[in-house]
């Protein structure tokens, strides 16, 4: 907020001293080049942070399907030796 006061005052010769103050009490704008740089600074960490839990999600994606293959295979030779010991058995038991 802007305010004006005026101050008058004579001396002992009669002159009369005006005295204008105006004050403002309203911060200063700006912050000028450093502020942009700061925004850029902090958008490229956003965007190389959002890059690199990207790359992560997909790494544990990636790893997350290879366990699960590899799952499936223990699973398909448990079946398999599972088949052959029933076979083996079968064989036994017909002698």
């Amino acid at each position: 907020m802007v305010q004006e006061r005026v101050t008058q005052t004579e001396d002992a010769r009669g002159n009369v001293h005006t005295t204008h103050v105006i004050s403002n009490d309203a911060p200063p704008e700006g912050g000028g080049s450093a502020k942009w740089v700061f925004l850029l600074v902090l958008i490229v960490a956003l965007a190389v942070g959002g890059y690199l839990i990207a790359q992560s999600t997909g790494a544990e994606i990636a790893r997350d399907n290879a366990i699960a293959g590899a799952a499936e295979e223990v699973g398909s030779a448990a079946s398999e030796v599972g088949s052959a010991a029933g076979e083996v058995a079968d064989e036994a038991t017909q002698r």
